[in-house]
């Protein structure tokens, strides 16, 4: 039989029980698209999560100061834990597993005046680096280097909202701020950041100062001293090393301050690789509980093929029973059944791709950016399982109803007339 054919005797046998292929269809339809959405969910949360942690910084630790929860070395707990830029040095020194590190000051209620408008602000010191690290991006200028830092220079970079604020629409690159009295350089000023995770306040918010004047002109307010720091923010090597750097890291900074190393309250280390790889195992974990949702509907639009396909071969008794009399091969009447329901399915399936694509391209295009679902993201690899499902469905829906019409015997079916 040619493929014309085959089509006209596949769309005649739908075409005769309109209702009952329309929701044969509808149930694979609904399964390939249920699949496509619900992996693509999974994919836009996994997407958003990433895209959401790259605006605090891309794979780094922060390191805080904490309480002793242990006795160590004579020390009793409940002891505080302060960090020290001593710290930061031997960290650098003693920790091979760190790639990049720098310490961190930071002071709020700081009173910035323009010559245009005032407001209150958190500074942030930090060395150079921090503007990789904690993937800064600047709008215009630039951010402060080693010489600012060396020389101590008292220059600053704002953030969006305090550019917006004290500046309105102006460049404020070259301007004069007074930091609580104090002359301060703007030399840049950082593009608008979607920042939804922060440590102390979004990056929009506050000012960026060099280390050395920060700690000059800023420094830690009682109990603390000019040499106590809020926190160290570092990188290790590699992702594989992040664990190795979190020992490491304890490890200095126990023995520098007395602490039992394996005391984790007395030092807090927010690590966000661990929290995306946590993340991203729960992402993971639901887009397979998704998608075996969508497996078992496009398994059940499988079943209504093979029904529609075995009430097809009991209506058509008769005519396979005339084809096998005048000479077709057994072969050729499973051939024919076969290839019925595989089409059948394909179209099915392509129409389930089809609105998947169309919804998950919507939905994308009018999510907001900066949130922790970046959109219906549709993978290749939810695309190729689709259609391998679909195979799946296929054949074992068209194989049983093909193959019992082609072992009809054809003097029974001749003899068979349709109530």
């Amino acid at each position: 039989m040619q493929v014309r054919e085959l089509f006209v005797q596949t769309a005649r046998s739908l075409l005769a029980n309109k209702l009952r292929s329309l929701l044969t269809m509808f149930g694979i339809a609904w399964g390939i698209l249920s699949i496509l959405l619900m992996t693509a969910a999974g994919a836009g949360l996994e997407k958003g999560q990433r895209d959401v942690a790259v605006t605090l910084g891309k794979d780094i630790m922060i390191v805080f100061g904490g309480v002793t929860s242990r006795q160590a070395g004579g020390e009793r707990a409940g002891r505080r834990i302060r960090l020290y830029d001593r710290d930061y040095e031997m960290l650098r020194r003693d920790c091979p597993s760190i790639e990049q590190i720098t310490p961190e000051l930071r002071q709020g209620n700081i009173l910035a005046r323009s010559n245009h408008n005032s407001g209150r602000f958190s500074v942030s010191g930090a060395l150079p680096i921090f503007k990789e690290i904690r993937t800064q991006i600047l709008a215009d200028g630039r951010f402060h280097n080693d010489n600012d830092e060396a020389e101590a220079r008292r220059v600053v970079v704002l953030g969006w909202e305090v550019r917006s604020q004290l500046y309105a629409t102006r460049n404020p690159v070259g301007e004069t701020l007074y930091l609580n009295g104090i002359p301060y350089h703007v030399i840049g000023y950082l593009a608008k950041k979607d920042q939804d995770s922060n440590y102390d306040g979004p990056d929009n918010s506050k000012l960026f100062t060099p280390f050395s004047s920060t700690q000059r002109d800023f420094p830690d307010p009682p109990p603390g001293t000019e040499h106590t720091i809020d926190n160290i923010v570092v990188t290790p090597r590699s992702v594989e090393l992040h664990e190795k750097a979190e020992t490491e890291i304890r490890a200095a900074l126990a023995r520098i301050n007395g602490f039992d190393p394996q005391d984790k309250e007395a030092v807090f280390i927010w690590d966000t690789i661990k929290s995306a790889k946590m993340f991203e195992s729960m992402t993971h974990a639901m887009q397979t509980f998704l998608g075996a949702v969508g497996l078992v509907t496009l398994f059940l639009g499988g079943i209504g093929v093979m029904n529609i396909m075995l009430v097809s071969v009991t209506e058509r008794t008769r005519e396979i029973g005339v084809m096998l009399a005048v000479g077709a091969t057994r072969r050729a009447v499973l051939t024919q059944f076969f290839l019925e329901s595989l089409i059948l399915t394909a179209l099915s399936g392509l129409a389930g791709l089809a609105a998947g694509l169309v919804i998950c391209g919507v939905v994308t295009k009018f999510t907001p950016p900066g949130s922790y679902f970046a959109g219906l993201i549709v993978t290749p690899g939810a695309v190729l399982g689709a259609f391998a499902a679909l195979a799946i469905v296929a054949i074992a829906a068209g194989y049983y109803p093909a193959r019992r019409a082609a072992y009809l015997q054809p003097v029974d079916a001749l003899r068979w007339e349709h109530s």
